[in-house]
């Protein structure tokens, strides 16, 4: 009986060993690619640099700076915040319920719904059709229509006025955010057991709210974390779609974020140290609501009782 488990562990540990063996490329990628470029960020924001001249270690400056001195970083992380809260949840919950919705379909209309929503993550262009939309100019479709009904005499520059561009940027991200967490979301619904369902029916779960929360979400967690994880990188990364369509910056740094000041700080100015200070907080504003969601999601199956 010895002689056996000696085996067993024998063979345990050389199964290990190979695993271990696999996995130690994609650990030296992402300890390369991942982690060292969040250690040198943390190191670099410590030290005055400017890409030319040797780094020059100034301790905390770069941080009281961020938070005294500078009156676009206020004005940013507002901003930031603000397109956060309204595309992080709102593209997190409209991925979800048009999953759920398209999942009760048969499978080629499933299919071909899926394919709907998720190509405009696919189509590169994609933001052409925006600009074309609202553009400045009389010949542009929305201008264009307004004018046509009365509604307007004269164009208007939907991306250089602030009390319009804010809420067309959110728009237009909602309507991107179909892309990689629609899809997961498609995939967890397809994967969970049917069985469960019966099982429910048979404990008494009678409402498809009660099915939802107490078999449906909880068979997906690691599925809802993964579409989270994805809404939180994008919420908090929104720069390009500003660039593209407002410039940077914008008008009273209306639609400017934290990415499009750090891009500016690094790339534009060359202060090098400062722009890795600004990387470390929103590094650090990122983990924290990782983490806050995380918990949140924790909860679900929970008595709502």
């Amino acid at each position: 009986m010895l002689k056996i488990k000696d085996v067993n562990k024998k063979r345990l540990a050389k199964e290990n060993f190979s695993f271990r063996l696999m996995v130690i490329p994609f650990m030296a990628f992402f300890f390369v690619f991942n982690i060292l470029p969040v250690l040198s960020s943390i190191v670099l924001s410590l030290f005055d640099y400017d890409m030319v001249s040797l780094p020059i270690f100034i301790g905390i400056k770069n941080y009281v700076r961020m938070f005294t001195q500078d009156r676009a970083f206020i004005k940013v992380v507002g901003t930031t915040f603000k397109f956060a809260v309204l595309v992080g949840p709102g593209g997190y919950i409209l991925a979800f319920l048009l999953a759920w919705m398209i999942n009760e379909f048969p499978t080629p209309v499933r299919v071909f719904l899926t394919f709907i929503f998720y190509v405009p993550s696919l189509v590169g262009n994609a933001l052409y059709i925006w600009q074309v939309m609202f553009s400045g100019d009389g010949y542009a479709y929305i201008n264009n229509l307004l004018i046509s009904f009365g509604f307007i005499t004269e164009p208007i520059q939907w991306f250089q006025q602030p009390e319009y561009n804010f809420t067309i940027i959110v728009i237009i991200q909602l309507w991107m955010s179909m892309g990689i967490s629609f899809l997961a979301n498609i995939a967890g619904l397809q994967n969970v057991n049917a069985e469960l369902y019966e099982a429910g029916a048979i404990d008494g779960i009678k409402t498809r709210w009660h099915e939802l929360w107490y078999i449906t979400l909880p068979s997906m967690k690691t599925i809802l974390l993964f579409s989270a994880v994805m809404q939180i990188q994008a919420a908090f990364s929104l720069s390009s779609l500003q660039k593209t369509l407002v410039g940077y910056p914008s008008v009273n740094n209306s639609v400017d974020t934290l990415v499009s000041l750090i891009t500016d700080v690094g790339t534009e100015r060359y202060e090098m140290g400062y722009a890795a200070a600004l990387s470390v907080f929103l590094f650090s504003i990122i983990i924290i609501f990782r983490y806050a969601i995380g918990a949140l999601i924790n909860l679900i199956g929970k008595s709502d009782r």
